[in-house]
């Protein structure tokens, strides 16, 4: 198969795998439409709110884990020497795309999850499925990024405050754990991805933003918790 088409079939699968509404579904497993409670999103935020902890957990467990494995797959697929470009990538301007492919993997996985074909691109904001799928490709961010997370969440009960602030960390932590010439950064793929998803994962909390500057953002554990 030659590179086009391969890279192809990796954004087609990608994008279905990360597309997989797991929210909805565990919604559907407790008699109701996810999408007419709380936030209307499809997130495990609004999965935990809804049907309960358990399931906000495995929601986000599932999310996660639809992320990491067709990113992790395509990893293996590409070999060794792309797994050294992504981890270390040194100042060679050789990359091909090749070693583009797992960064292509991750966007398309991302995107399945918020623009889901499954339920008409109405899908969720992206914070664990974005995770999953950065900790095949840049480990360290995410680990970082979650703890961060954990943190708000215990001192604040906001979970859009954690989860805008973790995404916000994401691109401050790869530049400081970055082994890239710091005159480099700016053309560093992996950079540019954690740049691209902390844009991304906080204008989708747009409208959270806004709650939590007017005051009127819920906290974890009130009866209406927007995602």
């Amino acid at each position: 198969m030659t590179l086009l088409p391969s890279i192809l079939v990796i954004v087609a699968a990608c994008y279905l795998i990360g597309g997989i509404p797991f929210g909805f579904l565990m919604g559907k497993a407790k008699g109701i439409d996810i999408r007419d409670h709380g936030s209307g999103n499809i997130g495990a935020t609004n999965v935990l709110r809804t049907c309960g902890k358990a399931a906000g957990l495995i929601c986000f467990l599932l999310d996660a884990l639809k992320g990491f494995l067709p990113v992790a797959f395509v990893i293996h697929l590409a070999g060794p020497d792309v797994v050294r470009a992504i981890e270390i990538l040194d100042s060679s301007p050789r990359i091909t795309l090749n070693e583009y492919s797992p960064l292509i993997a991750v966007f398309a996985t991302v995107s399945g999850h918020i623009w889901t074909p499954y339920l008409r691109f109405r899908g969720g904001k992206g914070i664990a499925t974005s995770a999953g799928a950065l900790l095949a490709v840049s480990p360290i961010p995410v680990v970082v990024g979650l703890v961060l997370w954990a943190i708000v969440v215990a001192t604040t009960k906001y979970v859009s405050l954690a989860s805008i602030m973790a995404a916000a960390s994401l691109p401050i932590t790869g530049i400081v754990t970055s082994d890239v010439p710091a005159g480099e950064m700016t053309s560093d793929p992996v950079l540019i991805l954690l740049f691209v998803l902390a844009f991304v994962a906080i204008v989708r909390h747009s409208s959270n933003i806004q709650r939590l500057l007017s005051g009127t953002e819920n906290r974890i554990g009130t009866k209406k918790e927007p995602e």
